[in-house]
């Protein structure tokens, strides 16, 4: 793939559209894959029996899938500063940026595969796409404070997850024509269930496709960095963590990052564990009815978050501009709380549907906000792969305690509601620790 030869200039709304088209890319597979069209898929292959066994244990299905992710994130979280320090020093992020990518993109083509008799098959290729998803995350993010000036951040990060709402619901509104109305697009089998079933197989194709084609034009624009041609050595391999070290010994200098990233740990393990769970919790603890109305309620909610989320990205950006990032920080956390609240009573599909729409309109804005938040507290320098990989391991780390913490509960009680409340206590914490910033680091 080609790369634009004269780099764009640092705040050109090419460049930083070009930065934000990547979220248009990759966030099919969080909906689609993460949210919806895989946890339906996957509670249907265990219809019938809902564990599996693992070392000579039963294991139920949603908690093998959470062990899974943790087990995922727990590998991003020690190969990310290696693969950081690399970068850095080869001064080609890019580079990685694409690895993963297409690792993501081929493994989600690889769910064609995933049935009951080829499991662990299935299950390595969740693993991988997982895996490449958010390795290439962490290049992304490392460019916002490269692409936008502090100025922009806010409008910059906010447009990113804008477009990765807009581009993943085209999507998954194909991918629903093609599960609801598989003969349309001729997949045929013995049943109406069994035509459906093979249609979000196919729907994992596409995400794959979708990726790795729409993330061409990212590449194309982003930047590669500053090449060094010297020889790669074992301690270059160790830069990566060097440098996490580095940026710890800097916090205790830098107040604003010390104080936010406590607060940023608890509430994105509270918040990135609910949003990997959600549609699991949704198929498993409301009473839907019947299998269609399950199928159908489900992704008419995901695609209502997905819309609400549009707006609730924008308004969060306009927010943070005239009440300060810390302020809209606090409010959104409370409100996450609230809503964590309401989710552990819900039951029927209207308060799913209602919980939903209120869950779209803070998802994005925290994630945003956060994200453009931390760069903006950074200090100025050339090195951001390694602030944000220290970012990007601290998130990581979370979502293993989340997502560990969400399994066993899970596997022991039979239930997944009684999690909910331990994350809600997460998101208040988290709101009270912000309080202890200093405001004036981001005036």
């Amino acid at each position: 793939m080609l790369s634009l030869q004269t780099p764009l200039e640092k705040g050109s709304k090419k460049l930083i559209n070009a930065w934000a088209f990547y979220d248009w890319a990759n966030s099919v597979y969080s909906l689609v894959i993460s949210s919806a069209i895989f946890p339906i898929y996957f509670a249907a292959l265990f219809n019938e029996v809902n564990t599996v066994r693992m070392f000579n244990q039963d294991i139920k299905n949603t908690a093998l899938i959470s062990f899974v992710m943790a087990a995922t994130f727990i590998l991003i979280s020690f190969t990310s500063p290696l693969l950081s320090g690399i970068a850095d020093y080869i001064g080609n992020k890019k580079r990685f940026m694409k690895l993963f990518v297409y690792m993501g993109s081929i493994s989600c083509i690889g769910l064609y595969w995933f049935e009951l008799e080829t499991l662990y098959l299935g299950l390595f290729f969740y693993f991988l796409a997982l895996f490449g998803l958010w390795s290439s995350l962490v290049f992304y993010n490392s460019y916002l404070p490269d692409i936008a000036y502090s100025n922009q951040q806010d409008r910059a990060s906010a447009k990113g997850y804008s477009m990765g709402y807009i581009g993943s619901v085209l999507l998954l509104l194909l991918n629903l024509a093609m599960v609801m109305q598989p003969t349309w697009f001729g997949i045929q089998g013995l049943s109406d269930a069994e035509a459906s079933m093979t249609a979000m197989r196919y729907s994992f194709i596409t995400v794959g496709i979708w990726w790795a084609l729409f993330s061409q034009y990212s590449f194309y624009y982003l930047p590669k960095g500053n090449s060094n041609q010297s020889k790669m050595t074992r301690t270059v391999l160790l830069n990566g963590y060097k440098e996490l070290l580095s940026v710890w010994n800097m916090m205790r200098n830098e107040m604003g990052l010390k104080r936010f990233l406590p607060a940023f740990f608890l509430y994105s393990t509270a918040l990135q564990t609910v949003l990997l769970v959600a549609a699991y919790y949704g198929e498993e603890e409301i009473a839907w009815g019947s299998a269609g109305e399950k199928t159908m309620g489900l992704i008419i909610s995901i695609l209502l978050i997905q819309i609400v989320a549009i707006f609730g990205a924008i308004l969060t950006a306009r927010a943070s501009e005239r009440f300060g990032n810390i302020p809209t920080l606090i409010v959104i956390n409370v409100f996450w709380a609230v809503l964590c609240l309401c989710a552990y009573f819900i039951k029927t599909p209207m308060e799913f549907y209602f919980t939903a729409s209120f869950v779209g309109l803070v998802m994005g804005g925290l994630q945003s906000l956060s994200r453009s938040t931390y760069s903006k507290l950074i200090p100025k320098t050339e090195d951001t792969t390694s602030f944000f990989s220290f970012y990007d391991v601290t998130e990581k780390i979370g979502i293993v305690i989340g997502m560990l913490f969400f399994g066993f509960i899970d596997q022991i009680t039979g239930s997944m509601r009684n999690a909910i409340l331990v994350f809600l206590a997460l998101f208040l914490f988290g709101a009270l620790l912000l309080f202890r910033i200093p405001r004036e680091k981001l005036s």
